[in-house]
This record gives structure tokens, C-alpha cells and sequence, in this order.
């Protein structure tokens, strides 16, 4: 893992995509904080997720929590289902 500036950052965008891209991950700083990470992006989309909530092997405890986050989610009107 390297670090840089947020000017250098900004400088070689390009560049540190294509390191990302090839699985390293770089620290952005500002005024010597870190502000922000840059690296790969998990390649998972949720079907483990679904495959094992449908294959029913979760416990009623567990089905529950789900529901209940689920019927904490208010959608309204959300833009990425409209098209």
C-alpha cells in the first residue's frame, strides 16, 4: 500500500485506476491526514447473498432480522428503478 497527496492523486488519476485496477491500493492525503482510500472494487454482486437466503438455510432468527431491516428500507421513488 502506498501513500500520496491529494495533489499528486489528482495529478496521475489515470495512473492510479490502472494501479487499482491491478489490486493496489493507494492512500490519499491532505495536509497529512488520510481522506481517502483508492484501491479495488469488490467484484461481488449479492448472489451468494440471495442464493443463501432462498436455499432456506437460515434460521428463523436471522429471517427475522432480515425482515425487519427490509421493512426499515423506506424506497421512495428511487431513480435507479426508473430506468
Amino acid at each position: 500500500m502506498r501513500t500520496m497527496t491529494a495533489t499528486e492523486a489528482s495529478r496521475s488519476f489515470a495512473a492510479l485506476l490502472d494501479d487499482a485496477e491491478r489490486g493496489e491500493t493507494t492512500i490519499v492525503t491532505r495536509g497529512g491526514r488520510r481522506v481517502a482510500t483508492i484501491g479495488p472494487a469488490p467484484s461481488g454482486n449479492g448472489r451468494g447473498v440471495a442464493e443463501l437466503l432462498s436455499a432456506g438455510l437460515v434460521d428463523d432468527e436471522f429471517a427475522g432480522d432480515v425482515a425487519a431491516a427490509r421493512e426499515s428500507v423506506e424506497l421512495q421513488d428511487p431513480q435507479w428503478l426508473a430506468g
